[in-house]
């Protein structure tokens, strides 16, 4: 039984969701029903008023808890559609995104080869991004499936852009800690203007010491805005073949500056750390 509080409203809008969407099938089944059902595996139908009650209790639900990264999940896909549709475009319209879009890549445990990644030399895209994995105690795999985009290609946007989260990481040089989740977030609210991550922009600093505050105020913030401002599209490059890449030369294709200070990764709450989105 769930605790009648204002943080226990996001199970309740999920069943009622369930409900409605099999009430809906008894009372008015129809072929057209039946093939918007199936948009892609996992998919759950839902209208604009279900979709405000997703937000609005999966919202709550993560000011609450910012490491429940599936609260976050929900929050993300029910109020993103504009930059969505912005981000998808934007990929149509460069060569390297049109073909990740055609092909659907998934990065994936079960997709990368992690022997190769391995072998490659220090300051490689490949080797820098599998230490941050072991260093952080991180899997690709704990990126929640999309389940309430109710369009094809802008779920497959989102899904891309939960698996190119760790990546973006890699890239920025920022740990898994607080002060890099929010530095991180910083650069893709700027980046893909998604309410999720500008949500968790202007929030996350609310849960910084008041060192680390400073040290995003003055130097990590105005760098990861600017990055994320002038920087290619993320969601555009095909990382999955730019394993063997230079970090430094990929972040030079992207107009991506390094990092002005080393952000070191600290063991509190690791496991948990790993998981977030930060009210992406």
């Amino acid at each position: 039984m769930y605790r009648i509080s204002t943080f226990g409203l996001l199970p309740n809008v999920l069943q009622c969701t369930v409900i409605c969407r099999a009430a809906f099938r008894q009372q008015h089944s129809s072929p057209l029903e039946s093939q918007y059902d199936r948009l892609y595996p996992g998919h759950i139908p839902t209208n604009p008023i279900q979709k405000a009650l997703l937000a609005v209790g999966s919202g709550l639900a993560a000011l609450q808890n910012p490491y429940r990264h599936d609260m976050v999940a929900v929050l993300g896909e029910t109020t993103g559609h504009l930059a969505l549709v912005r981000l998808r475009d934007q990929m149509k319209n460069d060569p390297e995104g049109s073909t990740i879009l055609r092909e659907r890549p998934r990065i994936r445990l079960s997709t990368l080869d992690l022997a190769h990644m391995a072998t490659l030399p220090d300051g490689s895209f490949g080797r820098e991004y599998l230490r941050f994995l072991e260093e952080n105690r991180v899997t690709p795999d704990s990126r929640a499936d999309v389940k309430f985009v109710d369009n094809e290609e802008l779920a497959y946007v989102i899904q891309r852009y939960r698996e190119v989260h760790d990546l973006l990481h890699t890239l920025l040089g920022m740990p898994t800690n607080m002060l890099g989740e929010v530095a991180v977030k910083w650069f893709e609210a700027a980046q893909t203007g998604l309410p999720m991550c500008v949500l968790g922009a202007t929030l996350g600093p609310l849960r910084l010491s008041s060192s680390r505050l400073q040290t995003l105020a003055t130097s990590l913030g105005p760098w990861a805005l600017r990055s994320g401002r002038r920087a290619r599209c993320v969601l555009s490059i095909f990382y999955e073949r730019r394993w063997d890449q230079s970090l430094e030369e990929l972040r030079e294709e992207l107009d991506i500056e390094p990092p002005p200070l080393v952000v070191q990764a600290t063991k509190e709450k690791a496991a948990a750390n790993a998981d977030t989105e930060l009210v992406l």
